[in-house]
């Protein structure tokens, strides 16, 4: 079971959003989203194909710019950092796991998981070893993982030696993007386990794009859903009541209802 909320007062909004939009040419694909990301959760991302999900992601990441609106992430204005140095500071306290790893397929294992140490740090080759294999450990990935290229690597091992990249510079943030996808059940369900044993060991807060609704069952303290350009938050009971029809659909459809009968003792 995941952890009660803490009371509202209680709450510190590690990404907060406000009025967003994004429009591509004449396309409106998000129309004045408010969001707030809470310190500890995890939350989960789900839409229709087409609804923004990962432009939402890169959006706050800073990879993808906004038409318009307010993206705060640890109270700082992500538009708003005057130096190419506060942008690496402020990207320092977050790891993102792209879809399939996204790892470079021409360095080992233990080169990728260096990288961020080499982008942001002034580590020797020695101390950057033992944060490869410490985060190796970390991810449940054998030591002789490290010298491995991708290409060696199953889909699930693969997936975990993006992590372990994602948690390279200790971060408080975690973004993950569809991170089960191409995964068979139980080597989801292992990452599902994965992430949320992490998430409590190392108090990170999690915003994870998924459509995976196993996942989101597993993992999630709260979700939300880009429906109809807005958002709507909910938990997995909740939102099995809302009244919009794909929401409804997407939670109390056959798959939605075989994730909850699948989740009852």
């Amino acid at each position: 079971m995941n952890a009660a909320a803490p009371p509202e007062d209680e709450k510190y909004s590690v990404i907060k959003i406000r009025a967003l939009v994004n429009k591509f040419g004449r396309q409106l694909l998000h129309d004045r989203l408010d969001l707030d990301v809470y310190r500890g959760e995890v939350l989960g991302i789900v839409g229709g194909s087409g609804s923004g999900k990962s432009v939402l992601l890169r959006s706050i990441i800073g990879l993808h710019k906004p038409t318009s609106g307010s993206i705060k992430v640890f109270g700082q204005e992500t538009k708003e950092l005057e130096s190419e140095e506060e942008a690496r500071e402020l990207q320092q306290r977050w790891g993102v796991l792209f879809q399939e790893g996204a790892l470079f397929s021409s360095q080992t294992v233990a080169e990728n998981i260096e990288m961020p140490l080499r982008a942001y740090t002034n580590m020797s080759q020695e101390l950057m070893n033992e944060v490869a294999s410490l985060k190796l450990t970390m991810v449940g990935l054998p030591p002789e993982a490290a010298k491995k290229y991708p290409s060696e690597l199953s889909g699930g091992m693969k997936k975990r030696a993006g992590l372990a990249r994602a948690l390279a510079l200790d971060p408080e943030l975690l973004f993950l993007d569809e991170p089960t996808a191409g995964l068979d059940p139980i080597s989801a369900d292992q990452f599902d386990n994965l992430v949320r044993d992490l998430q409590k060991s190392l108090g990170l807060t999690v915003f994870m794009v998924t459509h995976d609704i196993d996942t989101l069952r597993a993992t999630t303290d709260r979700i939300a859903v880009l429906v109809d350009k807005t958002i709507q938050t909910g938990t997995v009971q909740s939102l099995q009541h809302h009244p919009h029809p794909w929401i409804q659909e997407y939670f109390s459809g056959p798959r939605g209802r075989a994730a909850l009968t699948s989740a009852a003792p």
